[in-house]
């Protein structure tokens, strides 16, 4: 009966490992993306703003141009009424008369001269619009094409471990279904709660893989036994020896390389 239970333990440190060393190919995957979907996600967004910028500044631009029409417009028309009540000044009847064109020629002369200098401050304004318009522009190219490279390398990483990422995927949820589900919960948290994932960790030089805290003796014989499940007390990973480590690393290596 003990021969059994020993050998049930065992089985399930080593799915365990095989677990662990599955979920850590993938965040070495993952990590090798790194943060370049963010970074092209950001992209897309400055690139999608400047060009929004763009069709704003045209559309300024347009704008401008509308009105400095309508000044135009307002000119000729001005010029038009002053040759028009020049001839009519001509042939008063009295000063009353006079004085009323003299009013209107002289309020159509400020028309002109008020359209004169929004037409100016307008032709300013499109200045400034061009040369933001020229700035803008540049700015986009140079991200557009920024853009284009990330994707490009974007691209280029998916397609080389996208395969393996969906396979070891798989993988994961197959050696899952060989664990219990409080083990498999327990080993979730504590890949939850520390840095590099690492749940499961062989004893190397005499400490928890990845710590300094030196394992008891007597602790690391009974890790060696594989009679029960033990965890770090500083870490709460839980512990392998490193046999059992070095046969499954090497058993799961030759599957990655199939995949």
């Amino acid at each position: 009966m003990a021969k059994k239970e020993d050998s049930s333990v065992e089985a399930k440190l080593r799915a365990l490992y095989d677990l662990q060393l599955i979920d850590s190919r993938v965040d070495e995957i993952r990590n090798v993306r790194g943060e370049l979907p963010l970074e092209v996600e950001d992209l897309e967004d400055e690139v999608l703003g400047l060009k929004t910028r763009m069709d704003k500044l045209k559309s300024d631009l347009e704008n401008i141009n509308f009105e400095i029409g309508a000044k135009k417009n307002l000119i000729e028309e001005a010029k038009t009424l002053i040759k028009k009540y020049g001839e009519q000044q001509k042939n008063v009847r009295n000063s009353r008369e006079f004085n009323s064109i003299s009013k209107e020629l002289e309020f159509q002369e400020l028309e002109i001269q008020l359209a004169d200098k929004n037409i100016k401050e307008f032709k300013a304004q499109i200045d400034q619009k061009k040369a933001v318009i020229s700035e803008t522009k540049e700015r986009l190219s140079e991200r557009d094409a920024h853009l284009k490279h990330k994707k490009s390398e974007l691209n280029a990483i998916l397609a080389e471990t996208e395969k393996e990422e969906k396979a070891l995927l798989q993988e994961s949820i197959k050696y899952q279904d060989k664990i219990e589900e409080r083990l498999i919960k327990a080993y979730a948290r504590i890949r939850n709660n520390v840095k590099n994932g690492l749940a499961v960790v062989p004893i190397e030089r005499g400490a928890s893989g990845g710590s300094f805290f030196t394992i008891p003796p007597q602790v690391q014989v009974e890790i060696a036994s594989r009679k029960k499940i033990i965890t770090d007390e500083h870490s709460g990973r839980i512990l392998v020896d490193p046999t059992l480590a070095e046969e499954e690393s090497e058993k799961m290596y030759k599957m990655f390389a199939k995949l």
